[in-house]
């Protein structure tokens, strides 16, 4: 099945995807740019593509802009693209303000047949990118660790 290719970032932290969506100039990049200097890993920058498998909306980067992100003022980056990931959580900037306590559970979002958890999102300016790693430690959906493994490790590995 073809992938869908949205407008949104995207980057992997523990083999789970956080995808970033927004309006232009709602903060994606400059967030997604704070998450990898934590060590995430970058998906897609302004444009990801969602593929649904296995019960799981896997997110990569649409070829025509793998590795690139944009530095707002400063220019394109060339960074390595990490894996594609599972997509655990939505965090949706820009929109009316988030509670200062979100509805649990989150509501959700039905992509490609995959509901994925949605959360409202403010970026402000104390510890965003802290902010969204507690997000989707709290909210984001959980995989087994061997849902995009294959079954067996090669030689010498356990």
């Amino acid at each position: 099945m073809s992938g869908l290719v949205v407008q949104a970032s995207a980057v992997a932290i523990g083999g789970r995807a956080l995808l970033i969506e927004g309006e232009p100039g709602s903060g994606k990049s400059s967030l997604a740019l704070a998450l990898i200097e934590r060590g995430a890993g970058l998906i897609g920058d302004d444009g990801v593509t969602l593929t649904p498998a296995h019960g799981q909306l896997i997110a990569s980067p649409p070829p025509n802009i793998a590795g690139l992100l944009e530095v707002r003022g400063v220019g394109l980056a060339r960074l390595e693209v990490a894996p594609p990931a599972p997509v655990a959580l939505i965090l949706a900037l820009g929109g009316p303000p988030p509670q200062r306590l979100p509805e649990t559970p989150l509501p959700t979002r039905e992509i490609s047949g995959v509901a994925v958890p949605v959360l409202a999102f403010d970026p402000g300016p104390i510890a965003t990118a802290e902010r969204a790693e507690w997000a989707l430690r709290m909210h984001g959906l959980v995989f087994a660790a061997s849902s995009l493994c294959t079954a067996q490790a090669p030689d010498g590995v356990r």
